[in-house]
């Protein structure tokens, strides 16, 4: 039991432990619907709108004197299990995993004085749901895994120059995870009663940016985000209220690892852009987990730092209508070996496409659609006395829509 306790409190703070967006993991790209179409290519230098305050604050010296902007997206991602199914467990292979999601951002931008800005976003960086059929083969090891976030995010920004322009922010978040599994009090007929872990925390970070605008046509910027701590507090409960060893509090340290963008925009002719983008976040930095609470225990983790590639095109249409395409591949940060069925995620190649739709000289509405190709994920998974040994099926789709008001 106490193996599985620790288990489940190493993947409550792993839920707390994803990064820049929707790159391999569960973080969270999806902070715009502008920038969908490019696959998030180059968002570190393009600064379309009062989003940047996420990717590069240093890009709102390129917004207008004062700017709304209001996005949501829909998530659908598959995670469809098939292996071995132990006959003496029973059960099928879970279903589908995935389910839709809904996930807002917001950001507002205003100009101080003419080369000083200052802006505020409110997003979520990183979320996840997993959910399987209560009773599948893997019952055991995992059912329901929920993560939500939430992100304040002040910054501010200075224009140095013609060319070059800086940017700081300080990001505030909310995190809180829910976590459920059978666990087995022996052989049968002993109980198997559903075992709940719920814990919250709050922490802080910073972003850095920097904008060069090199040619007329051609931007460079360069993003940073740093680490976030957090100390997660939760406890357990479980369905049989008789079963008091499974009650009782849970601590995990954990940092969020942190992340660094290089990307290019350039304005090819008066209709055409380009965009790229390379990301590299320092995943290696969780490498093990010290458990404190019911279980002190260290559980060894092998994540590795990946790397997320982008390209992407715009074509300016007309005066009032645009159209955008991309393409993207996100590195996994776990091997088969290591991969657990709370988090069945693998590597990725985006396909997107979108637009946007002048409404007038204030009002701009952006939408965008990607499918996201996932390498089928391995699952070599040991844990409370079950092994699950088989491969995912798994796949993503994206729709998201933005307005954005100059006033």
């Amino acid at each position: 039991m106490s193996h599985r306790f620790n288990r489940l409190a190493a993947s409550l703070a792993l839920a707390a432990c994803a990064n820049h967006a929707h790159a391999a993991g569960f973080a969270l790209i999806e902070q715009n619907a502008s920038g969908l179409g490019n696959a998030y290519a180059g968002q570190a230098a393009v600064a379309a709108d009062a989003s940047t305050i996420f990717f590069n604050p240093a890009g709102m010296t390129y917004l207008p004197d004062r700017q709304v902007v209001l996005a949501g997206h829909l998530i659908k991602p598959q995670a469809e299990f098939s292996g071995t199914v132990n006959p003496d467990i029973g059960g099928g292979n879970g279903g589908d995993a995935g389910g839709w999601a809904l996930v807002p951002n917001a950001y507002f931008a205003l100009r101080l004085t003419p080369d000083v800005h200052v802006g505020l976003g409110l997003n979520s960086p990183f979320g996840l749901k997993t959910e399987y059929d209560p009773e599948w083969v893997g019952r055991y090891q995992a059912i329901k895994s929920e993560v939500k976030t939430i992100n304040l995010n002040p910054s501010v920004a200075l224009k140095l120059s013609d060319t070059l322009s800086l940017g700081a922010g300080l990001n505030i978040q909310w995190i809180e995870a829910v976590l459920t599994h059978r666990q087995p009090l022996g052989a049968p007929p002993a109980p198997v009663p559903l075992l709940k872990i719920k814990g919250d925390d709050y922490g802080w970070g910073y972003n850095l940016g920097a904008l060069w605008q090199a040619t007329p046509a051609t931007r460079i910027g360069l993003a940073y985000r740093s680490e976030v701590d957090y100390t997660l507090d939760g406890a357990s409960s479980t369905s049989d209220p008789s079963v008091a060893p499974l009650n009782g509090p849970v601590t995990a340290e954990v940092t969020m690892p942190d992340s660094a963008s290089l990307s290019v925009f350039h304005k090819l002719s008066s209709r055409w852009d380009l965009l790229a983008d390379v990301t590299w976040t320092g995943w290696s930095d969780f490498d093990d987990l010290p458990i404190q609470g019911t279980v002190n225990k260290t559980t060894p983790e092998n994540w590795e730092n990946i790397l997320r590639y982008s390209l992407g095109a715009t074509w300016h249409m007309s005066e009032k209508v645009s159209l955008r395409g991309g393409v993207a591949y996100d590195e996994a940060p776990v091997s088969d070996i290591d991969r657990t069925p709370r988090i069945p995620d693998g590597a990725r190649t985006w396909i997107a496409v979108g637009g946007q739709y002048r409404l007038s000289a204030q009002s701009v509405l952006d939408f965008g659609y990607a499918h996201l190709f996932v390498n089928d994920p391995g699952l070599q998974s040991t844990d409370n006395g079950t092994t699950l040994n088989g491969e995912y099926s798994s796949e993503v789709d994206i729709l998201s829509a933005q307005f954005t008001l100059n006033f």
